[in-house]
């Protein structure tokens, strides 16, 4: 089946429901994720309560959710515009290169990203939200800023103008990127202890983030913190 194809014939309005229906179930994916995990694993809590569920961080959540939408629909705008280019002709290995291009690129991005809100002027704005969870529940991932939400989703399409990635090595980075967010924000850790050795930002290194503010900024890895001085074990 030829994908582009049949995106390319889309109208606008079947891509405001395709964008709605896709975001509406990645969103509802990560709580069912979490809420998995968190029920079937048998490994001790990082921190012994989650942060308690609040009405407010469900509106939150729910304007995150909207601007993600949005941010999809720019996304296709640029692509009808041809400020982004996709294929669908790659071999599995250049798929997989993409994948890894991507994330590391993404990720020195979002350490920068996140270092940055952490400014005493600009985190009093943006991020204090966020780190009023200092211990987690399903809806931490999606407790952001509205300039947050924006600017995150800003950074991944800038990255996709870059190259004409493959549709499919875009697809599989954005659902390693909701699974990753995810697990970083579980209060139980996901990984094996000797995932640290790889440079994983597994989930108690993100959970340490929560915890010391001016440590652990990486998303995916722990190499630029590590190569800045920001790492903490």
């Amino acid at each position: 089946m030829n994908f582009l194809l049949f995106f390319e014939n889309l109208s606008w309005l079947e891509w405001i429901i395709f964008s709605l229906i896709s975001n509406t179930f990645l969103y509802l994916f990560s709580i069912g994720f979490y809420l998995f995990v968190d029920k079937t694993c048998s490994k001790n809590k990082i921190q012994m309560i989650d942060h308690p569920f609040l009405k407010s961080d469900l509106y939150v959540s729910f304007l995150t959710l909207s601007l993600n939408i949005v941010v999809m629909l720019i996304g296709v705008y640029l692509w009808k515009s041809e400020w982004i280019t996709l294929n669908e002709s790659k071999t599995i290995l250049t798929v997989l290169i993409e994948i890894v291009t991507i994330i590391l690129v993404m990720d020195l991005m979002m350490y920068i990203f996140h270092y940055m809100v952490h400014h005493p002027f600009i985190y009093k704005i943006l991020h204090r939200k966020h780190h009023e969870h200092t211990s987690t529940n399903f809806l931490s991932l999606f407790v952001l800023h509205p300039f947050e939400t924006l600017g995150f989703g800003l950074m991944m399409i800038s990255v996709f103008m870059l190259h004409d990635f493959s549709i499919f090595s875009i697809t599989i980075y954005l659902f390693i990127n909701l699974i990753w967010g995810t697990i970083g924000h579980l209060n139980r850790e996901f990984f094996p202890k000797w995932t640290e050795k790889l440079f994983l930002g597994t989930t108690k290194f993100h959970n340490q983030h929560h915890l010391n503010e001016q440590r652990n900024f990486g998303f995916y890895t722990s190499i630029w913190d590590r190569m800045f001085g920001t790492y903490k074990a």
